[in-house]
């Protein structure tokens, strides 16, 4: 993301925008206008970001200037950007979009975070492990590896789904994306290569970026993986990592079985790459228990493989905590990395992940009891008001990965805004930008509101494709 005030160069804003295609100068100039309202009003284009010159901007597009300059006049007129001659023009929010809230009946619903709240048990084990804490304050409180007593229970649940596990292998961070940027930087270098999955998920792509190396998608087909073109890719691209999620696969809810990960497991071994593998949401099989599930990639392949995993979607993301588990080698070698982040993670949230941990069971049936509720009144919910979508109904994770009848995803995301509807672009999951035919929603609202939610997304759909009817005539949806 960028920092406030900064620049965006012509090459990084087509990045973020995505496949953008010009379909004449009117629609053309629409859909750019739409997509930089987008990242404007998601965060990714800060209030004062200057943008590229209009001529720039257009030969790396490869469009007319004239394109350009319609969009940047659509902008100014709705207050999304200023422009001075000589100083080019900047991204701004107009008072009515800070600070108008919406109506009581379009308060805001955020779909584009794939994270429930925390469960009840969470605020419990506070005054639980008071007395463990105190015992702490004498001590000076930076653990590179983390907490013994986390660690151990750790250790134990990987050991519990059959990966024999010792603290040793363990290094607790500041979650899951902290985990990945710790083994992007301890190895790999600058212009390096990382396999990934496309889709996969979006916040993993940007740490990839941040870290300077490039990612190498390998297309997942209709169904599971390609594993023929994951061999292709190391063998060809000669990646240094690869980043892959075999369980509830973000964004598309897959699952790769027991011999799929004995056969990637045996395509790493053979092309002598390391794989990050993404176990955040592996806790959450909702129709079944993770410890009858795949065993982990680590039990086919202990030397390759690093796994990564957190407590942020199975218990509360605001604990900030995640791990890795690998090897005492590369375990020392990341802790050793360390050092240039951060001195460690806070000790009062480890003790209290630690004391969860400690008979984890109770509370991950009563999420996964949560979601899988939540998922029914999603499906039917979109079965209802969207009966052109089609999805998979995953066996867990927290998402639902759809395919819209048009490519309209972007169309969709831009317009949900105007009905308080906060929804991320396909083009979010991929490295290239594209998949405007797909959109994923979540089902981590409460039910009620991912009732709200979706009957605001048939409305807007339907804006889209320009059926009639389900827009009041101020805008907004009729409320029954």
């Amino acid at each position: 993301m960028l920092p406030p005030g900064g620049r965006v160069s012509a090459a990084r804003l087509v990045r973020m925008l995505g496949e953008w295609r010009d379909q004449g100068n009117r629609a053309g100039s629409a859909g750019l206008a739409a997509g930089i309202r987008l990242l404007l009003f998601d965060g990714q284009l800060p209030p004062g970001t200057t943008l590229p010159a209009e001529r720039e901007l257009a030969t790396a597009l490869g469009v007319s200037r004239t394109l350009v300059a319609s969009a940047w006049d659509q902008l100014r007129e709705e207050d999304l950007i200023v422009s001075r001659r000589g100083s080019g023009s900047r991204t701004t929010l107009p008072a009515a979009h800070v600070s108008a809230p919406f109506p009581e009946r379009l308060q805001p619903l955020d779909l584009a975070t794939a994270a429930p709240g925390a469960l009840p048990g969470v605020g419990l084990a506070v005054d639980a492990v008071r007395g463990a804490f105190a015992l702490e304050l004498s001590c000076h409180g930076y653990m590179g590896y983390g907490v013994e007593i986390l660690r151990e229970r750790l250790a134990q649940r990987f050991t519990a789904r059959g990966l024999p596990t010792t603290p040793d292998q363990i290094l607790v961070t500041n979650g899951a994306h902290h985990a990945l940027a710790l083994v992007l930087r301890a190895m790999t270098a600058p212009g390096d290569r990382v396999l990934v999955e496309q889709p996969t998920y979006n916040n993993a792509l940007e740490a990839i970026r941040s870290a300077h190396v490039m990612p190498v998608p390998v297309p997942m087909p209709e169904q599971g993986w390609d594993l023929e073109g994951v061999e292709v890719v190391l063998r060809q691209a000669a990646p240094r990592l690869a980043y892959l999620i075999v369980d509830f696969q973000n964004p598309t809810g897959r699952r790769l079985d027991a011999a799929g990960r004995e056969q990637l497991a045996a395509i790493l071994r053979r092309a002598r790459t390391p794989a990050v593998v993404d176990e955040t949401l592996v806790e959450l099989d909702l129709d079944g228990d993770p410890l009858d599930g795949p065993p982990p990639m680590g039990c086919f392949e202990a030397d390759l493989v690093i796994t990564v995993g957190s407590a942020s979607k199975s218990h509360w993301g605001g604990l900030r905590l995640g791990w890795i588990r690998a090897s005492e080698e590369v375990i020392g070698r990341l802790a050793a990395s360390r050092r240039a982040f951060d001195l460690g993670s806070p000790v009062f949230e480890q003790l209290l992940l630690a004391h969860l941990y400690a008979d984890p069971e109770p509370m991950l049936r009563e999420r996964r009891a949560e979601m899988a509720a939540n998922r029914s009144v999603l499906v039917d919910s979109l079965r209802e008001h969207c009966p052109d979508w089609s999805f998979e109904v995953p066996r867990g994770g927290l998402s639902l990965w759809c395919e819209l009848p048009a490519p309209i995803g972007t169309r969709i995301a831009v317009a949900a805004q105007t009905v308080g509807v906060r929804v991320a672009p396909a083009s979010r999951f991929s490295v290239h930008g594209g998949l405007d035919r797909r959109l994923r929603v979540p089902y981590t609202l409460p039910a009620s509101d991912l009732v709200e939610a979706v009957r605001r997304l048939a409305a807007v759909a339907a804006r889209v494709t320009g059926s009639p009817g389900t827009l009041g005539s101020d805008g907004l949806i009729p409320v029954a």
